[in-house]
């Protein structure tokens, strides 16, 4: 495993951090009666003993069960006292000044331990500022938490514009911050370079584009010959920014464990003939999705079957523009699957045309359905 400096902190971090939100933790909500954390605890200590010495949790992940599981694996084996734990501060339910500590409190409890190492102000974004921020004063409380010793360091995961990471980077409040970065979305690219030289720690969430990176094949795999899995090849370009700390990793099988430690115990990073080839291939795919669709969305309103137009094209782009086909008919499958929206898959589409009067780059937009029920709807 590599180890890489973390900002100013003075802690050496694992090039792999082990996110802790797809734990194989059955959907049983938290409180109440226990599921089976074993797995999960077992999957944990199986990316600590293969040198991730970084965990990242939060208060709701696994419907509140991923701290606990979290807290039992790092009683195991000592690891405690080796691997920093990052968790999150929720701040959307914080209504009072008392509820930091309330919130606070029932973590500690859940994670089993006296102290935690990062915590973060769970994705914030400027506007959090002038917003809770400043109306509990959260910077304050989180200062006597670390003169009480219950955190180490004050962090924060983001969201929001790149401009807005700039504004709370120069609060000087933070030790470190994670954010989303993968080679789908590079937007953060320079401000994690900026987060850097102002002392931070940096982590990159989503290193696997969300899951759209996960499965082999594909434009990118293609652009370096096949050399690396599109996987593999995505976490080493995030592992390739200089200065990226950590790639934050959500591993939910012990299979996903040992590829991403092998990845990130490898001292052959991309070079910047490799990472220009990505860079070039992720560009002109950018314009091919032009061709397919913006994401406007003027076109749902108006359609009589209810027909998710702009998810269905999509998935479709993911197929026709980038070659990831199994992640595009995953993503296809679950249009329509929550039974909480009103929306149905191309199947519905009656080929009235309505949706082509009001598409502002005049697509063929019922030639494309029909190719997205051809592509995508195969077994």
């Amino acid at each position: 495993m590599q180890y890489r400096k973390f900002g100013t902190t003075g802690f050496e971090i694992s090039a792999l951090g082990f996110g802790a939100m797809r734990l194989p933790i059955p959907d049983t909500p938290y409180p109440g009666p226990e599921p089976d954390l074993e797995p999960a605890v077992e999957l944990l200590c199986r990316g600590f003993a293969a040198g991730i010495n970084y965990v990242d949790t939060a208060y709701f992940y696994c419907r509140g069960w991923s701290e606990v599981a979290v807290g039992r694996a790092l009683q195991r084996d000592g690891w405690r006292d080796r691997v920093r734990l990052s968790t999150k501060l929720p701040l959307g339910d914080v209504k009072k000044a008392d509820d930091f500590w309330r919130i606070l409190e029932d973590q500690l409890r859940k994670l089993d331990t006296t102290h935690i190492d990062f915590y973060h102000l769970h994705g914030i974004g400027e506007a959090a500022l002038t917003g809770p921020i400043r109306e509990f004063g959260i910077f304050k409380l989180a200062e006597k938490a670390r003169d009480r010793g219950l955190i180490r360091h004050l962090s924060f995961s983001f969201h929001d514009r790149p401009e807005a990471m700039k504004t709370l980077v120069d609060t000087g409040e933070f030790s470190s911050v994670l954010c989303q970065y993968n080679l789908l979305d590079p937007v953060n690219e320079e401000m994690i370079s900026y987060a850097a030289g102002r002392g931070l720690g940096t982590v990159a969430m989503g290193p696997v584009g969300g899951g759209r990176l996960a499965f082999a094949g594909g434009v990118f795999q293609d652009a370096l010959g096949g050399k690396f899995t599109t996987p593999e090849l995505a976490l080493r370009y995030v592992l390739s920014h200089p200065d990226l700390s950590c790639a934050l990793s959500g591993m939910g099988t012990a299979q996903m464990v040992d590829d991403n430690a092998r990845v990130a115990d490898s001292r052959e990073p991309l070079s910047a003939e490799e990472r220009r080839a990505l860079v070039e291939v992720r560009e002109k795919c950018s314009e091919l999705r032009k061709l397919y669709c913006t994401g406007c969305a003027y076109c749902r309103p108006v359609c009589p079957q209810e027909v998710q137009i702009p998810a269905v094209l999509e998935a479709l782009i993911y197929d026709q523009v980038y070659g990831f086909t199994e992640h595009a008919r995953n993503r296809y499958r679950q249009i329509g699957s929550n039974p909480e929206k009103v929306e149905r898959n191309a199947s519905a589409c009656i080929g009235c045309g309505r949706c082509e009067t009001k598409c502002p780059q005049k697509l063929p937009i019922r030639q494309l359905l029909a190719r997205a029920r051809e592509r995508l709807e195969q077994a």
